[in-house]
């Protein structure tokens, strides 16, 4: 088990950021990532993603062939094919198929990349290091740094064996075909390999897979040799761009979920920053364009099979809204037709789905439900950012009457099922799952101690006061407690919050002083990475803190 304080290394020491994704954050104005990322970019692996990983029937890894291009591709197996004995290694019981473009690359030494994505559930975690060893049998993963990821873009879908043995073909080539084209045109999911190895000996250098998704069309087959996607916002890290920046070279890999036929390009990689034809694609931060050097198509390789289409439940329709701060709203919705809506637990999010005038087409985003589950409705509650695509249309034109599409309420950021005393720690809009969480608890008559904690800039910021007032007033065992970093001399007269300054991991366990409390933490990346850490220097293991990012 590794020591979270034994001594550190000098290459710990380092960013965890190349100079490539140092430049990209703070031309993009995020360098302050630079600040709180060492947190959440590890060099182990929580045993939360440990058993996350060997769980999953597949991973999608990256590395580079004889000549140095990247590649991405699928590697999948059964129950245990990825094993982790330690905090900074796996072993994976799989390597590429034959006629695969990573066929003998991943040999002892090679930097590779890893995903493991959970498209069910949406969740994932990324893990980059090398090749510690290989055999026929499979591989040997040595970790250099370790991170989650939000579960935006990822379109859910469920997963199964076929019962046909694949037998695998390889096709290859340096333009697409037509029926590639088409395949890529109508994709909602690629994934993209890149990497930077610099001088020295630097955990930042490496290879990086990464996930990318949007609405069927995102990605534009310019022509056989061209494609070009747009980037959205994301964790702030830049991995993929920061790489790119030193080393054009990037790979990508599109999956036919119905089929599980692969297809493999590599080529060079392109970053469009601020064109008018970024402007012109909604959401998009920039636009990434591949010129692609070599495909590599494979079919009948793998037995995995997913979903075509995401679950879908009724349509929705809007019954109700609310301002509930200076900029946030609530939307209640109820089905379109009338009938009941699938169940949800308090803490799960939904995707709504949002059809665009102007052949915009469609767009999708996950809100935490903050409603109460027992109510028959869903409730979400969104922050109105000013260059938020969606949350603008949600706050200034979607009215009362409207249908939306939605995805059914999914994800595991749910109340323990023990009886071990609850911290539910919110960062402004971050307190949506925590409040519906309130409410689940009121009607269970759940009894252990639970403390609800909002930090929030002021009281015009402050969504949800008298809502979760009233039900810790009605419930015995819950203590509200509000945290104010700027109150306003209006709020300090009126008494509206218990405490000036920002929530940290020292507060929390002064303020609780429970060792058996389990804590539940939403907000921004920055505030989570900063409060787990601080939780843990303060005693709380590992394993009684979730969270969940937005």
């Amino acid at each position: 088990m590794f020591d979270q304080d034994q001594t550190r290394t000098p290459t710990e020491d380092l960013s965890p950021f190349h100079e490539g994704e140092q430049h990209v954050q703070e031309k993009l104005g995020d360098s302050d990532v630079q600040r709180w990322a060492r947190g959440a970019i590890r060099h182990f692996m929580p045993d939360q993603h440990r058993q996350f990983f060997e769980e999953q029937p597949f991973l999608v890894v990256s590395g580079r062939d004889g000549g140095g291009r990247p590649w991405a591709t699928l590697l999948e197996g059964g129950p245990g094919f990825v094993r982790s004995p330690e905090a900074a290694s796996l072993e994976i019981a799989a390597l590429p198929v034959a006629g695969d473009a990573l066929e003998n690359a991943l040999t002892a030494g090679a930097d590779i990349g890893l995903i493991g994505i959970e498209l069910a559930t949406r969740r994932r975690n990324r893990a980059n290091g090398i090749v510690a060893s290989a055999d026929g049998g499979g591989l040997k993963f040595a970790l250099s740094q370790s991170f989650g990821n939000c579960p935006q873009y990822i379109r859910a879908r469920k997963t199964w064996w076929s019962p046909e043995r694949p037998e695998g073909k390889a096709v290859k080539g340096t333009r697409l075909s037509a029926v590639q084209r088409s395949w890529i045109g109508s994709a909602d999911t690629f994934f993209i390999a890149s990497g930077y190895r610099g001088v020295g000996d630097n955990p930042a250098f490496g290879m990086d897979v990464s996930h990318k998704g949007g609405e069927p069309g995102f990605v534009e087959v310019l022509d056989e040799k061209t494609l070009r996607f747009p980037d959205y916002a994301g964790n702030k890290f830049y991995n993929t761009l920061g790489n790119i920046l030193n080393d054009p070279r990037a790979g990508l890999l599109f999956v036919d979920f119905a089929s599980g036929n692969l297809l493999q390009l590599t080529g060079r990689a392109s970053v469009d920053w601020d064109s008018d034809a970024v402007a012109n694609v909604p959401g998009a931060r920039q636009l990434v364009t591949l010129e692609i050097d070599a495909v590599v198509e494979l079919s009948n390789v793998l037995r995995l099979r997913w979903q075509e289409e995401a679950d879908t439940a009724r349509d929705l329709r809007l019954v109700q809204k609310t301002r509930e701060s200076a900029d946030v709203t609530s939307f209640v919705f109820g089905s379109r037709d009338g009938g009941p809506l699938p169940s949800f637990e308090a803490g799960q999010h939904l995707t709504i789905e949002l059809h665009l005038a102007g052949g915009l087409g469609k767009v999708q985003r996950s809100y935490s439900l903050s409603g109460a589950p027992q109510d028959g409705h869903y409730r979400i509650s969104v922050k109105r950012e000013p260059q938020g695509l969606v949350s603008r249309i949600l706050h200034d034109v979607l009215e009362v009457g409207a249908v939306i599409g939605s995805s059914k309420p999914a994800g595991d950021f749910v109340v323990p099922d023990d009886a071990a005393p609850l911290v539910l720690v919110g960062a402004g809009i971050g307190v949506t799952p925590l409040i519906s969480m309130l409410h689940q608890l009121a009607a269970r008559g759940d009894r252990r101690p639970v403390w609800f904690v909002h930090g929030v800039r002021d009281g015009a910021h402050h969504p949800f006061r008298g809502e979760a007032a009233r039900l810790a007033e009605a419930l015995p065992n819950v203590r509200h407690h509000a945290v104010y970093s700027r109150p306003t001399a209006e709020d300090a007269e009126a008494g509206r919050y218990d405490t000036q300054g920002r929530i940290s991991g020292a507060f929390l366990t002064k303020l609780v002083d429970r060792s058996d409390a389990r804590y539940l933490l939403c907000g921004p990346a920055a505030f989570l990475t900063e409060v787990t850490a601080d939780l843990q220097r303060h005693g709380v293991p590992e394993d009684r803190i979730a969270f969940e990012t937005f």
